[in-house]
């Protein structure tokens, strides 16, 4: 009797180290993708004044990436993508997108996160709002968090 509960006692001793190292590393991918969102949006920001480098530096250049950008398109692949940032940038909406209401769940190699983008961009000299849900999708590649996937609800002021 005293072996069989000693046994008990040993899996779940042995379950519960495994279980907090899985735990670890699982916080450390959350915190990664968490700084990507964050680099994701300082790069952003950065495309509404002009200049696309820094935004396309945030995503891998593989061809199954995709975009569904708050214009209403679908966009699949680097070749298709890339030329968009600059795109954008030449718009030089102006104005600022942060944040909120963040969730990411992540892993080694692949990490989500889903929140509200909010803000305003300036259009045509207007001040135009902006509170839309996002999703956006991480690889980790070569050592870093790279954009695989964006997906945005319209913003009726940029749909064409």
């Amino acid at each position: 009797m005293r072996t069989r509960l000693l046994r008990c006692v040993m899996m779940v001793v042995s379950a519960g180290v495994l279980f907090a190292g899985i735990a670890t590393a699982g916080e450390a991918d959350v915190a990664g993708v968490k700084k990507a969102v964050a680099d994701f949006h300082v790069a952003l920001n950065v495309m509404f004044t002009g200049d696309a480098a820094p935004m396309k530096a945030m995503w891998s250049h593989a061809d199954d990436i995709t975009y569904m950008g708050p214009m209403g398109e679908f966009h699949v692949g680097w070749k298709e993508i890339g030329p968009i940032w600059d795109e954008q940038a030449a718009k030089k909406l102006g104005g600022k997108v942060g944040v909120a209401d963040l969730n990411v769940t992540a892993g080694p190699d692949v990490g989500v996160a889903t929140y509200y983008e909010k803000g305003e961009n300036v259009v045509n000299g207007k001040v135009e709002p902006v509170s839309i849900r996002t999703t956006t999708s991480f690889r980790k590649e070569n050592g870093a968090w790279k954009v695989i996937g964006h997906h945005t609800d319209l913003l009726p002021y940029l749909v064409k």
